[in-house]
Parts: structure tokens; sequence; C-alpha cells
């Protein structure tokens, strides 16, 4: 089954996967490509609707990113955000220039006036909060255009040309800061381009089941798990596929957190497939010995998870295929520029050069986060997995501060369970985006049962963030922070002193190491 498809032209604007998100989220389907996409591939997609992205250049400057002006001619709607909206009005017989006042220039949350009887605004409040981010004026708006919205500063906020479904805005309706800025997308989609919201995951699941079995046929595929959200959902869906033909290699480097290796177990039970545990904490422990600093630690551990990996490969015989659990974002960052040139065989992780495959599988390449948890869960995977945090490649290594012992992982991972414990008793999980204990190498003074102690310091780490590139340190309530000190504290052998870390990123990173 074809889906109805919109095409996201990016320009290099910073809130493209955004706008990706914003359109799935209304369950059509969308795809992000380079404005440099030849028309004749634009065809081929046979796009109900385009999206211009915003974009940093200016329209009339010699090297600005253009448009192919038989974009225009195709008959199919076209929404312009930003810069899309002035690269509209620019090669349309409009004119954009720099606004030659202060006033004129518009950054952030902004005021706005719409006209609700144009069929983007229909339905909507005629006033609301817009988030503007532009230098650009649209000094003269295209023939055949009309102003359908406004603000104190800028007469020009949104134009169209609804009989041949030209749209353009000056603000990001993708961002939360717009209010009833998704209901803007959705009635581009619906009201617009006639969308009847064909996406959804279980469509999505037995289409890829369906791909999978006509790609593999007999042969065999060898999957990493990590126990991490995509590649857990990829086997899941492999082994729905295929059944015995998969085997799950899953390298417990013994780093992980309380009872999570037997989860992963306990979780791929119910498939059919070939599961592979290769219990190897001794051995990673023995090689960390002495090593106190975090790019060791870090490269030390890939190198040996490679090492362990080729070992089971081996036994398993010849392999047909590789399978990753490569995501949307990642192909979407990898192609900038040039989205033809995503990934080869050569950078598949480090893996050995022995494994001999005919191809790479990545079924959930056209997926983002959200939508990976949405199939897990219709693959039937546990909650714990398919909600499964951000962790690490090294796992706890680089949760412990300097040289990594098998006491001190003991002692963090039972402060770190306890910790994950009251935050889900306060039903807080979902206000923070990633949550975690750190065992410091700093020892400090301490009373216990009237005598004088001498142990570790805990470090809390709680951050807020919408992509992982910025965070902002959660605002935990005291309360929820005192009953988790008081259990670890008392629970906790070697832990006498407990610190929450207010730091945002930046300028910290999220993970300590």
């Amino acid at each position: 089954m074809a889906h109805e498809r919109i095409l996201v032209l990016d320009f290099g604007g910073q809130y493209n996967q955004l706008i990706a998100r914003r359109v799935r989220e209304c369950s059509v389907y969308c795809e992000v490509k380079p404005y440099t996409t030849p028309i004749s591939e634009i065809k081929a997609f046979s796009p109900i609707g385009i999206i211009f992205t915003g974009g940093p250049g200016s329209v009339y400057a010699p090297d600005s990113p253009q448009a192919d002006p038989e974009l225009f001619h195709l008959g199919i709607p076209i929404l312009g955000i930003c810069y899309g909206c002035q690269l509209l009005a620019h090669n349309l017989g409009g004119r954009v220039t720099a606004a030659q006042r202060d006033s004129a220039r518009e950054f952030g949350k902004t005021e706005t006036s719409f006209d609700t009887t144009c069929k983007l605004f229909r339905g909507l409040p005629p006033q609301g909060t817009s988030w503007m981010s532009h230098g650009d004026y649209m000094e003269k708006v295209p023939d055949g255009f009309s102003l359908v919205a406004h603000s104190e500063a800028c007469p020009t906020v949104a134009i169209c040309n609804e009989s041949k479904g030209f749209y353009g805005v000056q603000f990001h309706p993708e961002v939360n800061h717009t209010e009833n800025g998704t209901a803007m997308i959705r009635n581009f989609l619906y009201e617009v381009c006639g969308a009847s919201g064909d996406w959804t995951m279980g469509d999505y699941k037995s289409t890829a089941i369906e791909k999978i079995r006509e790609t593999v046929g007999k042969g065999k595929v060898l999957l990493a798990l990590s126990g991490g959200v995509d590649s857990s959902v990829a086997a899941a869906l492999m082994a729905e596929a295929i059944g015995e033909q998969l085997t799950c290699v899953f390298v417990d480097h013994g780093l992980m957190r309380l009872n999570e290796g037997d989860e992963v177990e306990a979780a791929f039970s119910k498939w059919n497939l070939n599961f592979v545990r290769a219990n190897v904490e001794e051995l990673f422990l023995s090689k960390l010995k002495g090593i106190t600093e975090p790019e060791k630690k870090r490269k030390l551990i890939g190198e040996e998870f490679i090492r362990v990996f080729e070992t089971e490969a081996k036994k398993i015989g010849t392999v047909d295929y590789l399978c990753q659990g490569t995501i949307y974002p990642d192909v979407i960052e990898s192609g900038a520029g040039n989205a033809a040139v995503i990934k080869s065989h050569h950078n598949v992780g480090g893996l050995p050069d022995y494994v001999d495959f005919k191809e790479i599988i990545e079924p959930l390449r056209m997926l983002f986060k959200d939508e990976v948890r949405q199939l897990g869960r219709e693959l039937g995977l546990p909650e714990y997995l398919v909600m499964r945090q951000p962790f690490p490649g090294p796992g706890l290594a680089i949760r412990v501060i300097g040289e990594v012992t098998k006491e001190k992982l003991t002692t963090l991972r039972f402060a770190d369970f306890i910790f994950r414990d009251e935050i889900s008793k306060a039903g807080l999980e979902q206000t923070m985006s990633q949550y975690f204990a750190v065992l410091t190498n700093v020892q400090s003074v301490g009373v216990m049962g009237d005598g004088r102690t001498y142990d570790y310091t805990l470090a809390l780490r709680s951050v807020t963030t919408s992509d992982f590139m910025t965070a902002d340190w959660t605002r935990i309530p005291y309360e929820v922070l005192d009953r988790i000190s008081v259990r670890i504290v008392n629970e906790v052998p070697h832990i006498n002193r407990i610190v929450y870390d207010i730091t945002s990123k930046p300028p910290s990173t999220i993970e300590w190491e």
C-alpha cells in the first residue's frame, strides 16, 4: 500500500526534523529531502503537498538556497515556513528585503492576528502567540496573494493564494511556542492537501514485515542487540518477520543497570529467534582495571565489545544480512547536503570486516524515536523497554568516576535503582527526559550510628530536553529528593552524602564522563 506523502524540502532550517515529526503526528507520512533534490525525484515521490523549511539565508542573496521554479507549476500545494515563505514571495513576483528598522525584525514570541477565513487558520482563534525568527521582510507580496495574518510590527506575517494552494507563514508553526501551530499544519494537510490520514504504526508494521520477508528470503540475519530502544524494536520486528533466521547477540558486559540483562533476555524469550547472551562481566572488569581516564574507558569498552561480538558471530556461520537500528534523525543528519550518501558498508559501527553480508537491513530507518516507541508497543515489547531512557554504550563504567570495580558497580546499581524507583512512585517519569545516579570518587566524613564514616558522595542527575543537544536540569520537588536521599544512605552501603546536579547543558554535558 502506498501512503499519502508530504515532502519537506530542507533549506537549512534548524527545525526540519520537527516539521516532519509534526506532519507524522497528524497521521500523514512525510520525508525530509534537501532543496537540491531533482524535480524528477520529487515527481517520482508523488507528494500530495510540499513544505519549504526555514533557513539562515536571505532569499535575495546570490548564494542563497533556491527552489527549482518548476516546483510552482506541478499543481501541488506548497506551505512555506519563514525562509520558505520568503522563497515563495521571491519566486512568484513579490519582493523580499532586509528589514529597514529593528521593529520590523521579529524574534521570539509575538502576538499575531489571523484571518480565519483562510483554510490554514480555519477553526482557530483569531489571535494567538506565534514564534518568530526573521530579519528579512516581505516588502511586496506576489500578485494573486492575500495577507492573512499580521502582527503589530509586520503586516505580512502570512500570505496565501488559495486557488493555487500556496501558503506562506513568517513564523514557525512546528515549535511548541506557537499556539495552535500543529493545528495549522493539520489544516494544511487535511483542508488544503486533502489528506485522509493513512499513516499508522499498525500499518507500518505489516508493510515492514512484508518487505523484510521479501528482502531476506531464506537468508540469515545477524543483529547486535544492546537492549536500547532502537535495537530492541528492530529485533522484535525482525523476529516477527523471519523468526529463527535471526540471531541476536546481546553482549552483557556487566555494566548494565540493576537486573537489566535479565530483563532484556526475558523480553525476547517470547519470540522464536536465536538469542545469544554473552556474559562477559569478568572480562570487561579485568580490562578496565586501573583505568581512570573517561576516553580510555570508552575506547576500551567499544573495542572489547567488537571482539566479543566477533567471537560470538563466528559461532553462527555464514551471515547473509546485517540488521541495524538506524532511525530517521540519523539519516537526516548524515545526509545533510547530500541525501544520497548516508551510510555505506565500511562504517557500520566498527563491526569486523569478516562479517560477510549481502546487505544492511535498517527496518526503522524512516521512523522518529517516538514512532519507534509506538512500533515497539505494536509488537508487544514491555513498557520498560519501550520507554527505556538513553543509556550510554559504555554503561555504568562512565557513571563510576575513576577506576571501575565490581564493588563500586554494585553500590551504584542499587543507588540508581532507588532513585528511579522513587521517581516512578512520585509519578514524575514523564516530566524528565533522562535521570540517573553517578558514583563520584569524592569521599567525605559522615556520621552513622553515632560513629564516624568516610564514604562516597553520590550525585543525582536529571534533565529535561527535546533533542539532547541542549538540556535543562529538572526541578524535582524537595520532598522527593529528600525521600531518595534518606533511602540511599540507609539502604546502600558506602554512601554517606547525596548531591543534586543543577547544571544545564551547556555548559555541562548530560553525562559526567
